[in-house]
């Protein structure tokens, strides 16, 4: 067997990544290279940021920083992002790197020593204002293919059809607006002419023998069958890889040139090993991983590229290209706040498997598909709960109640040999799928899978058994137990979390793909602690998150209140408040202070210490574990010499009776919001944080006569108390 590559499409740094790109590129490479680990292979999957070019300087003005600023920023974000959602990378770098810069520069040079690289002018887009040459992001305009008025100079988003400034209509200066006006320029190009025969024989061996997708074969034939031109490879911008070129030297490479070859920099930067991966054609297998609208740069530009080197590279063994994910009746935006982004999901209190699970067995591998909160609801509901989640729970549940959580000692019968059989054909089934990356389809056999898993449970009745037939109930548990097992190691790859929580159950280290159909649990086995996997999603959840993320205007949601109603709510002094999920690791007493006891918190990313007045309301052995509220932008002080920094929430009645406000499912670090305010980033004092109006009403944690939510669950307050919080 051959080495896995692995790649997805480097996203770029200045923004972060809404659930469409992730799906269409680092998520579904994660499952890929998850299954290829689980199998055996050797994998290395290679991902990073996109750091260079046009639309790293946007930012940077935007936001008034300098470009290395923007990108360090970003990076720390987007790695923040990816490690919430599980994505295991081998290698996740950066195309800021001397590495990058070395390797860009080597291969430029060996494809201009091959005759590849040509000098000519090119027409420009000049800005009078800015006093200078506009490259193709910092011009926007109408596109002449579909009307759309947001296209920008390399490329309408819309329709996708790759433009060059001079074809959109009313073109004007992202910066500053004004009119540009037309100047010629010296500029280097890759031959791409000249490399059209080499491209279009390796395109037409490699489709076939890596089983491309319909829709990579597409896009690429086009493009091949309109004909090839020169492209142009150098910018008049500061931020890139410098040209090592005479005349060329106030020059960058075009980040087109230069962001592909980020993949072989990153994988070098960290492995010495490089060559055996990037430069070993005959023994590695390289799969790439991205959305339609990149297809063309790695089925034509970045083969291209490496091939006109003349030296030996690892090229595309598979592409793996997905349509787009469009949100609601719309389409992503950060600027108009329509859709999920990366860090909405972080905060929502939904667990990521929840968001991974829909995002894959929604998976646009033909045609463009939609995150819908009524689809999402279904189908966490009807299909992850009620389906996967119901029967490794009522498993442990009744191994719980009725052994002991002990595996039973039992003898198979042809029922349950059938169902191991069962077993095997859906691995064999999953693993040819999985081989040739239809995922979305491997997950739905998981899910049949799970559905035989249910039938056979109910049609065993053990519940019966048990009272009336032990050796058979014992039958049925033992090899339902392997099942459940089996169901993990099936579904690592897609929910990683979720499968390590149930191994968690099991009290087993996770298993792999080899282990599928064998009975490693065995009698006696002592299980761990059962407990739901997934909470169901509310109507009223539902409606909140379709309000929160819904385009920010003057518009109904589906119960027909204003989306103005949220707005007000912000006036209020709940827009002071950053509220948090954080679990208490320690609880010890204040050496100099009899009342107050200090807490080791995790909130996820982060650890915290605070100190609290509870010492006379609650013993500190049973604070350890408790999920916590925690004002999180208060200002740190010093309560007897020890930092606190922030404070925890926490109700009390008339008769001096305390209880904390808490959670039982959200995950240290999740966010606790009131409805339709907006966290704050900024920090508080303590006065101002007593001007906010906190209470516990019908065990209930309320600001502002709003709830208090996580994700899917509502705050709630211990013992409950009724009363003023503080």
């Amino acid at each position: 067997m051959n080495k896995i590559l692995i790649t997805s499409a480097l996203p770029y740094v200045n923004a972060l990544p809404h659930l469409g790109t992730l799906i269409g590129c680092v998520l579904s490479a994660d499952v890929f290279a998850r299954f290829c680990r689980s199998k055996g292979y050797q994998t290395r999957y290679v991902c990073g940021t996109d750091e260079h070019g046009t639309t790293t300087e946007v930012k940077a003005l935007e936001e008034g920083l300098t470009p290395q600023e923007v990108c360090d920023k970003y990076f720390r974000l987007h790695k923040q992002v990816y490690e919430w959602f599980g994505i295991q990378f081998d290698a996740f770098g950066r195309t800021s790197t001397d590495t990058q810069k070395k390797f860009t520069q080597e291969i430029f040079l060996k494809l201009k020593e091959n005759g590849y690289i040509v000098e000519d002018f090119l027409d420009e887009l000049y800005c009078e204002k800015c006093k200078k040459s506009l490259a193709d992001r910092f011009v926007e305009g109408t596109c002449p293919h579909c009307g759309y008025e947001g296209a920008r100079g390399d490329q309408c988003d819309k329709c996708g059809h790759m433009l060059n400034p001079f074809e959109l209509k009313g073109p004007k200066c992202k910066v500053c607006g004004s009119v540009p006006v037309k100047k010629s320029t010296k500029h280097l190009f890759v031959d791409l002419v000249k490399l059209q025969p080499q491209i279009e024989a390796w395109v037409d061996k490699q489709s076939k023998v890596g089983d491309w997708s319909d829709n990579t074969i597409q896009y690429t034939r086009s493009w091949l069958h309109e004909g090839l031109k020169k492209r142009c490879i150098s910018r008049k911008l500061k931020w890139g890889v410098p040209i090592p070129l005479k005349g060329f030297e106030d020059m960058v490479f075009y980040v087109w040139f230069d962001a592909p070859i980020g993949y072989l920099s990153i994988t070098a930067h960290k492995f010495n090993d490089w060559k055996d991966w990037w430069k070993n054609p005959e023994h590695v297998d390289l799969y790439q991983f991205m959305g339609k609208d990149n297809v063309p740069f790695h089925t034509i530009l970045f083969p291209g590229t490496l091939l006109g080197t003349k030296d030996k590279y690892t090229l595309v063994h598979h592409i793996n290209t997905t349509e787009f994910l469009n949100y609601e009746d719309s389409k992503f935006s950060k600027s108009r706040g329509t859709g999920v982004f990366g860090d909405d999901a972080m905060k929502s209190g939904l667990p990521a498997d929840s968001f991974r699970y829909y995002l894959l067995i929604n998976r646009p591998e033909k045609a463009d598909t939609v995150f819908s909160w009524e689809d999402f609801q279904d189908k966490l509901n009807a299909e992850l709960i009620a389906n996967y989640a119901n029967l490794v729970n009522r498993t442990l549940v009744f191994l719980k109640k009725y052994y002991s959580s002990a595996v039973p000692k039992a003898k198979l019968g042809p029922a349950e040999e059938a169902l191991v059989e069962e077993v095997k054909a859906y691995e064999q089934k999953i693993s040819d799928l999985m081989h040739k990356v239809k995922l979305k389809d491997a997950l739905r056999e998981v899910m049949n899978l799970s559905a035989v898993g249910n039938k056979y449970f109910q049609d065993s009745a053990p519940w019966k058994a048990v009272q009336e037939d032990k050796e058979q109930a014992a039958a049925t548990m033992l090899v339902l137990v392997n099942f459940v097992k089996d169901l993990a190691i099936l579904a690592e790859p897609f929910l990683p979390h979720t499968a390590e929580r149930i191994f968690k159950q099991l009290a087993l280290d996770p298993k792999k793909w080899d282990d599928l159909g064998n009975q490693s649990i065995k009698p006696g086995h002592k299980l761990g602690e059962p407990e739901a996997l997934f909470a169901k999603l509310l109507d009223e959840d539902r409606k909140r998150f379709k309000v929160q993320f819904g385009e920010k205007k003057d518009q109904k949601d589906e119960t027909g209140e204003k989306q103005a109603f949220a707005k007000g709510v912000k006036k209020t002094g709940a827009a002071l408040l950053n509220l948090k999920v954080a679990q208490i690791k320690e609880a010890k007493a204040h050496s100099q202070a009899d009342k107050l006891v200090i807490l080791k918190l995790d909130l996820g990313s982060e650890e915290r210490q605070i100190v609290a007045g509870i010492k006379a309301y609650y013993n500190i052995d049973e604070l350890p574990g408790k999920k916590i509220i925690i004002v999180s932008n208060l200002k740190p002080a010093k309560l007897r010499g020890e930092v606190s920094n922030g404070m925890l929430l926490a109700a009390m009645d008339n008769e001096g009776k305390l209880g904390l406000l808490s959670v039982k499912h959200s995950k240290p670090g999740s966010q606790v919001l009131v409805q339709g305010v907006e966290p704050n980033d900024s920090e508080i004092s303590i006065d101002d944080f007593v001007t906010v109006k906190l209470e516990a009403k019908g065990g209930k944690g309320l600001c502002e006569g709003h709830k208090l939510v996580s994700g899917m669950e509502d705050v709630f307050v211990e013992r409950d108390v009724e009363g003023r919080v503080r």
